[in-house]
């Protein structure tokens, strides 16, 4: 794509003489140099509204092509600085050539994945009703969520944990069915979060430091946690400060939109139940898993959702049980329960868990705490003798995109010896994010070597150098914090931040090789799988930066171009950034569409220069909520 005028020879000079050759190069190399100077070669900060009394001065952004010669032009301003923290105007949005206008107010918090309506139309039993059920073609959305009316950019973090507006997520339901439990509180136009929980009264604080006097919380071996009925995800919020890395989920339930605060709050979460399909992640994935009072019954079913717990947690993982059953003689009354079911409940689960060959390492107060064995050897001799649940046989360990659960134990690798950890052994946090991963440390990642990934990892942080050129606003504290990377491969996008004060959704595509996933959890980061044909389980607005390398290259041929953009525009937060690196002809369709969107937008080089033919696609959603003039 050319930006500036081609530079075209005469047709008489089919043979040009080398003087002439020379000649051409450095009028070419002059007049690009000249416009690199005279536009600054990149974003420069914005000073904010408030600061300047009025509209902020634009950023300005020199665009250059793949072309031969190209001299630079004045580009359209692109301002990546965030206005609505506060009372402030409204953003006037610019007609665009191919409009798509807002949907209907009750959209508002639509999740298409998790429609309340249409949940309705599945079976209740174990409640499938909740698992994902999108929409077929005819019934997606062509319209853009609108943000409620009197939306605000969220608190930066770590303020943000405590306190968030409450027009942006306008339900007061929490405030009163969890009132003496002190998850969340109305103070005014904004929500506090106590950090309470229903087992943690103390909060959530004073909890975790309970758990650490029985395992192992501050050494660095325990980095990436699953909470299970996450609530508003204070467990996950209080273990960042540890350097523990929490996936949260809970449904779309009664309990409204407490994932929705959950990502308010910048923590990360996701809707998601147990119910009939495999939970979204690798075999091996998670440190420790928790279940505070999370009502899910965990011995019923052949113990089916404990046996899915098993399979996600590493070797020598932890699982942790807190409210009923445990400590049923001194809550039975409170709980409104007979002891004689509170017991019986309890023994069931621990029948389930010896069957899976976890040891019982504590039981102190409300909490109870089990540990998943390192490797099988055992396991696989006392399966001589009981025979239920049985190891699974030739079934993917890893498949999870609409897998269903099973009744049976998921093999970990073959050992050679009792002390060795089954997959390979993980270093401590934070020698675990660079250390090759033991998947493909081990070899059994095909056609991916130690040395291919140690180079991945130094390539993304060039990357991401040069993202951080060309967006001021990466270096402004609290500018972004929930970051979205669509298409992660090895995880060396989030790698490459892991300093920083934000998190990344690490997803993996489900028709490219999805096996990664379970490299980004052995580096400690978290993620999930997706089809980009079909909606995120997430709320709008919840994510600051959406990152999409060659996503719509994968895409191409499988779904319409919209259909992706138009849910990134859903996640995405108003004043939100993307960045879409792919082909150059491909950012220019994404391009035309983008810009119907409410979105601004801006073609920039290649790290490596305008040579490249992959380029950048730089883009800001507009601020615009309920009630504007133009839907």
């Amino acid at each position: 794509m050319a930006v500036g005028a081609k530079l075209h020879l005469s047709s008489a000079a089919r043979r040009p003489t080398l003087p002439q050759l020379l000649a051409v190069a450095l009028l070419c190399s002059a007049s690009y140099l000249a416009g690199v100077w005279h536009h600054g070669g990149g974003f420069t900060a914005a000073p904010s509204a408030a600061a300047a009394g009025g509209s902020p001065s634009p950023v300005s952004i020199a665009t250059t092509s793949s072309v031969a010669c190209v001299s630079p032009t004045p580009a359209a301003p692109l301002d990546f600085a965030a206005h609505h923290a506060a009372d402030e105007a409204e953003a006037k949005v610019a007609p665009a050539r191919r409009a798509y206008g807002a949907c209907p107010a009750k959209y508002s918090e639509y999740t298409p994945c998790e429609d309340v309506e249409r949940s309705l139309r599945f079976p209740r039993d174990r409640l499938v009703y909740r698992e994902r059920h999108c929409p077929a073609e005819g019934e997606r959305l062509r319209c853009l969520v609108p943000a409620p009316k009197g939306y605000r950019n969220p608190f930066p973090w770590p303020a943000s944990r405590d306190v968030a507006w409450f027009a942006n997520v306008p339900h007061k339901e929490l405030t009163v069915e969890k009132a003496v439990q002190n998850w969340i509180h109305v103070e005014g136009d904004k929500f506090r979060f106590p950090g309470g929980g229903t087992m943690f009264p103390h909060g959530a604080g004073a909890y975790i430091d309970d758990i650490g006097n029985l395992i192992p919380l501050h050494d660095g071996s325990i980095r990436t946690a699953l909470d299970t009925g996450c609530g508003v995800a204070s467990w996950g919020a209080y273990l960042l400060s540890r350097n523990i890395l929490a996936m949260s989920f809970a449904p779309r339930d009664s309990h409204e939109a407490q994932v929705q605060f959950a990502l308010e709050r910048g923590v990360p979460a996701m809707i998601g139940v147990l119910a009939s399909n495999r939970l979204t992640y690798p075999a091996r994935a998670f440190d420790m898993a928790h279940c505070s009072r999370c009502l899910i019954p965990w011995q019923l079913y052949d113990g089916l959702y404990l046996i899915e717990v098993d399979r996600i947690l590493r070797p020598g993982g932890y699982w942790i049980l807190s409210g009923p059953p445990i400590n049923w003689k001194k809550h039975s009354k409170g709980w409104q329960r007979t002891r004689e079911d509170l017991n019986a409940e309890q023994q069931a689960i621990e029948s389930v868990a010896k069957s899976l060959c976890w040891k019982k390492i504590k039981e102190v107060g409300d909490i109870a705490i089990w540990q998943k064995p390192t490797n099988h050897i055992h396991c696989k001799a006392l399966r001589k003798v009981a025979k239920s649940p049985p190891f699974c046989s030739n079934k993917n360990p890893d498949a999870a995109w609409y897998e269903k659960m099973e009744a049976c134990i998921t093999p970990l690798p073959e050992v050679s010896d009792i002390k060795e950890v089954a997959g390979g052994e993980l270093k401590r946090w934070p020698q675990r994010l660079t250390a090759v991963p033991p998947r493909i440390a081990s070899g059994s990642f095909e056609g991916v070597t130690a040395e291919m990934f140690n180079e991945d990892t130094k390539l993304w942080k060039k990357r991401v150098g040069h993202y951080k050129s060309v967006v001021s606003q990466f270096g402004q504290k609290g500018r972004y914090r929930n970051l979205l990377d669509m298409n992660a491969r090895f995880g060396g996008f989030a790698a490459a931040l892991a300093g920083d004060p934000m998190w990344v959704m690490n997803m993996v595509p489900t028709i490219g090789n999805s096996t990664t996933l379970g490299v980004i959890y052995e580096r400690g980061l978290i993620g999930n799988y997706q089809d980009w044909c079909e909606g995120m389980s997430t709320y709008p607005r919840t994510y600051d930066l959406i990152h999409a390398d060659s996503v719509f290259s994968l895409y191409k041929d499988r779904c319409e171009m919209d259909t992706i953009l138009l849910e990134m525009d859903r996640i995405l937060r108003p004043e939100g950034t993307v960045i879409i690196r792919d082909d150059v002809d491909l950012l220019v369709k994404i391009k035309s569409v983008a810009d119907g969107m409410r979105w601004n937008s801006q073609i920039v080089d290649h790290e490596d220069g305008p040579l490249v033919r992959e380029k950048l696609l730089l883009v800001v959603k507009t601020y615009w909520t309920l009630g504007d003039e133009k839907q």
